[in-house]
């Protein structure tokens, strides 16, 4: 995620050095700085789910007994994994498919828009083998609730 994010401030960087320094402006460099922030966006998802850090409001959680947060943990672990599954595995492959077949192309950079939307199933797979992990842990009590 760092070297994506490098990307993108040197994109930006050439961007705003092209137009006030050249006078000429790229048209390429918004469709790669808006691309590269789909990819960090989405693979930052996994990343934090895989920390545990995902936003939450956990105020109800907070006064549950020991043993039933154990219980709702593993069933917020099964949610994300079939939302991970069913939205971003199934459907980003459905997309990536579609989009792949269609020849759908970006507009400047005339990459095929399958291998940008590919970043959707690819970090919900990630998301799914963290949610393994995390229920295995929580279910070994490995996991401090």
């Amino acid at each position: 995620m760092i070297t994506i994010f490098a990307l993108l401030v040197l994109d930006v960087l050439f961007q705003v050095f092209s137009r006030y320094l050249m006078g000429t402006s790229f048209t390429w460099t918004e469709e790669f700085a808006r691309f590269s922030l789909i990819w960090m966006t989405v693979l930052g998802a996994a990343y934090l789910n895989a920390k545990r850090e995902h936003l939450s409001m956990d105020f109800l959680y907070q006064k549950l007994s020991l043993k039933n947060k154990r219980k709702a943990s593993i069933i917020i672990e099964v949610f994300v994994f079939l939302f991970a599954l069913i939205v971003m595995v199934i459907g980003g492959l459905n997309l990536v498919y579609t989009t792949l077949h269609l020849d759908q192309l970006s507009g400047t950079l005339r990459i095929p828009l399958g291998y940008v939307y590919a970043v959707l199933p690819f970090s919900g797979f990630l998301i799914m083998c963290f949610s393994v992990y995390h229920m295995a842990n929580i279910y070994s009590n490995k996991n401090n609730i």
